[in-house]
This record gives structure tokens, C-alpha cells and sequence, in this order.
């Protein structure tokens, strides 16, 4: 069997991968990618990302139409089915994969779709979905193979009413009722979506608030919004056991409360995709969750082999990924050393989304930090009034003194696009991460932007 030899060989084509890839061919380096599925994405194009936000905005057009007043004109509220919402998300990934493919050919990167194990440090074998089994080797091997939703043994996956944030895609039906256990970031983007087109929704937290490492402030408004459309919440329950019937799912708690429903979705964790890859062969070991451990420089134990994006745990985050992969291959190639994300904003794509990026309240106030806080009510700016969406604020955290920006919080319509001012004025130098900057900047009249303005005027107030 011959070897063939390149650069860099990047196992998974999904952001972590991308990024790396389109880095290192940019300078200079010949770069193979081996994906497992037969089209490339990664899980954030196929299982993720992109088909969890497509379901989502067309959820919420949905909701509007049913909601708005305005469109009684034109006809009744409409009920829809969960498998014809989505057929939109399924026209997004098509063309998601087909911008991708274009990005890999135009820069003539070599592409394997099938299984990729190490034979050694410095060799792969990829056993192709045709059966063909080719050999490549490289001087540096990066592993960028993303993650897949925890699965515990004593769950029946294989029940037809029982789903995982992969599988929950392939639902052939619309529940009347659904549990959704675990209330992470994921958990409360799908009871979102389920409650929005009309689904009962309970959700299973194990923890005493939803998304702790939120705002407090930000974390109640959803809880809020969650319940005003009728999600019922239940905080520190743990499953004891989870039965499939015939036409449903009945969920034991250990606090005795059995919750019955027509399908469960298990969002309760994720797990390295590493147990297929031969670490044995290399020396290397993933932990309990299928997570690799690496440095600043994001290598691996073994020195000529890095890895990225989720396969390496927090943040777990399509943009960080694509940064880390980026980061990693400028290492690889002898760039000037590029180490971990100075800061990564959170974007959560419930209804509606939240984003945040700095310090929150609670970690200020623990740190004895003087600080004080601005806020803009959507309700109160123009723009929000014009396009209906009035639910929301954009907070504004601040040291007293400096008027350095600590924190932005931004909860309601278009957050995760709103928080990226604030993310510029905080990447600033010493001086220039400023309240004033808000002050004194004209922003366009009516915009959600310009909730920075009122913000930072409700903060200087406070100021006295």
C-alpha cells in the first residue's frame, strides 16, 4: 500500500477543521482533510448549528404570524407540523455544504470522506466509504473530529420516542407533549422551539437555575419568558429511570414525580468523538467525556499532533472552534505563536436570544470590583417598536471609576448580532475601553444599536 504525503492532515471538516485547513493552505503547506460523513460540515452543519438556527427562525416566523395581530387580515393562526418546519433547515445545509465543498476546492485541499485512525504519529489510514483503504502521511496531524451528544447506558436510544439532539432531527411527528432532560444551552434553544409551535414542554434541570453561568438577571428573564409560554421548568430533579411505551415516554425522577409525555429529547451533555481514531496507537488517551487535553499552543502529549474545537471541551463553540483551528495551524506552520481566545461572546438562539461577553454581576460583586451598570429597554427603543419585538434589554456593566466596559449582556431580538459593539470597544487598548466611546458616537436612528447609547446614558446617571 503506498503512502501519500502531504503538510498537515486535519481529520474533521467542520469549523475547527475548516479553519485550520484554509489557514495552513494559505501558507504554503499541503493540507488533507478526512471527513467521516460523505459531504462536508462537520456536526455543526449537519446536526447542529445550522439545522437547530434554521428551525428556529422558522419557528419564529411562525409564532409571528400567529401572534401579530396584523395577519388576521390575511388569514387564522396556522398549526404546523414539526417535520414540515424542517424541510427549511434541510435548504440551509444544502447550501451550507455547497459554499464549503466550493472553499476546500478552490484552494486545492486534498478531501478523504471515511473512517481516519492513527497507525503512528506521523501516519493515517482511511478506510473510504467505497472500501478503499488509503494510507496518508504528514509531519503534523491535527484532530478536529467535534462531538456527539452524551448517550448514558441506562437510556433506550433505540426507542422510537426516545431522541438526542442528533436524532430529534429525524422526528416524523409532532408531540403533544415532549420532556426535554437537561437544561443546558441546547435544551433551552429546543424547548424554545417546541413551545413556540405549540408543544407542552418540561423541562428537566438537574441544577438550581437555567444557564448559571449567565447573568443572574439575563438567566431570570428567560426562565420568565420560557414559562409565559408555558414551558414548565423543574430545577434540581435527576432522572431515575426512563421507560419507553407504545405511543409515549414516562420519566421517573428520584424525587418521585413521574412525568409522562409523547417523546423525550435527551440534552444532557456531549462527548468527544475520539473513539474511533487508534489514540492507542499514539499513546495518546481521551478523558471520560472523549476530550483531548492540550496546551496554549493547543498540542496534544504528543508533540507533532494538536487538537480543536469541541474534541478539547469549553467553549465548545462554532466560532471559537473556527479561531482555534485557525490559531493552531498558524502554530503549526511557525507563525508567531498564537495562544487561546481572548474573548469568546456566548450565543444563546433561544426565543428570544441571548449574548453575553465579559464579567457578569455575581463575579464583580465577589471580586469587590466598584462597578456600575447601564441599561436600554427594547421596549423604549424605536426600532424595537417598528419591528415588534419589545422583549429584551441590552445591560451594560462598568468600573466606576476608569468607565472601563466589564460586561455586556444582551437578552432579546438580534442579541447575538448587538453584542459585537460591545465587543469592539472592549478589545480596545488600556483607555480606550470606554463607556464614552457610546456617548459620544452617532449611532443610526431607529436601530437596535443605538441601545448602547441609551445604556450608556442610564449608566452615567447612576453615576450621579
Amino acid at each position: 500500500m503506498g503512502i501519500t504525503n502531504y503538510d498537515l492532515i486535519i481529520l474533521g471538516s467542520g469549523p475547527a477543521g475548516e479553519g485550520a485547513a484554509m489557514s495552513a493552505v494559505k501558507q504554503g503547506k499541503r493540507v488533507a482533510v478526512v471527513e467521516q460523513k460523505r459531504v462536508v460540515g462537520g456536526n455543526c452543519t449537519h446536526l447542529g448549528t445550522i439545522p437547530s438556527k434554521a428551525l428556529r427562525h422558522a419557528v419564529m416566523q411562525i409564532y409571528n404570524f400567529n401572534n401579530n395581530p396584523m395577519f388576521r387580515e390575511i388569514g387564522e393562526p396556522r398549526w404546523f407540523s414539526f417535520p414540515n418546519v424542517l424541510k427549511n433547515a434541510y435548504d440551509v445545509i444544502n447550501k451550507q455544504v455547497g459554499s464549503r465543498t466550493g472553499y476546500y476546492s478552490r484552494n486545492r485541499i486534498a478531501m478523504y470522506f471515511g473512517t481516519g485512525s492513527f497507525v503512528d504519529e506521523n501516519t493515517i489510514e482511511v478506510v473510504e466509504h467505497s472500501g478503499n483503504v488509503e494510507r496518508l502521511a504528514a509531519k503534523h496531524i491535527l484532530i478536529a473530529t467535534g462531538s456527539r451528544p452524551y448517550r448514558p447506558s441506562g437510556v433506550d436510544f433505540g426507542h422510537p420516542r426516545i431522541y438526542d439532539s442528533d436524532t430529534i432531527l429525524q422526528l416524523n411527528h409532532t408531540p403533544r407533549r415532549i420532556i426535554i432532560y437537561g437544561a443546558g444551552v441546547i435544551g433551552c434553544e429546543y424547548a424554545s422551539i417546541f413551545s413556540s409551535l405549540g408543544v407542552l414542554v418540561d423541562l428537566i434541570d438537574t441544577r438550581d437555575r437555567l444557564l448559571s453561568f449567565l447573568d443572574k438577571e439575563v438567566s431570570d428573564a428567560l426562565s420568565y419568558h420560557l414559562r409565559n409560554n408555558n414551558v414548565i421548568i423543574r430545577h434540581n430533579e435527576e432522572y431515575q429511570k426512563i421507560e419507553g411505551t407504545e405511543n409515549g415516554v414516562d420519566l421517573y425522577l428520584k424525587s418521585g414525580k413521574v412525568i409522562k409525555a409523547n417523546a423525550l429529547l435527551w440534552a444532557n451533555g456531549r462527548t468527544g468523538n475520539t473513539q474511533e481514531l487508534g489514540l492507542e496507537n499514539i499513546g495518546l488517551e481521551a478523558d471520560g467525556r472523549g476530550q483531548l487535553k492540550v496546551n496554549d499552543l493547543y498540542q496534544t502529549e504528543v508533540d507533532n499532533v494538536y487538537a480543536v474545537g469541541d474534541v478539547i471541551g469549553w467553549p465548545s463553540l462554532a466560532s471559537a472552534s473556527y479561531d482555534q483551528g485557525r490559531f493552531a495551524a498558524s502554530n503549526i506552520c511557525g507563525v508567531t505563536p498564537v495562544t487561546t481566545l481572548s474573548s469568546v461572546p456566548a450565543g444563546i438562539y433561544t426565543i428570544p436570544e441571548i449574548s453575553s461577553l465579559g464579567r457578569n454581576e455575581e463575579e464583580l460583586t465577589r471580586d469587590a470590583v466598584p462597578y456600575e451598570v447601564g441599561k436600554a429597554f427594547f421596549s423604549r427603543l424605536a426600532r424595537a417598536q417598528i419591528t415588534g419585538e419589545t422583549a429584551g434589554m441590552l445591560k451594560i456593566l462598568f468600573h466606576r471609576d476608569t468607565l472601563e466596559v466589564l460586561g455586556i449582556h444582551c437578552f432579546g431580538d438580534q442579541a447575538s448580532e448587538i453584542v459585537h459593539i460591545g465587543q469592539a470597544i472592549m478589545e480596545q487598548p488600556e483607555g480606550q475601553n470606554t463607556l464614552r466611546y457610546f456617548l459620544n458616537t452617532t449611532f443610526n436612528y431607529p436601530t437596535m444599536a443605538e441601545a448602547y447609547r441609551v445604556a450608556a446614558l442610564d449608566g452615567m446617571n447612576r453615576l450621579g
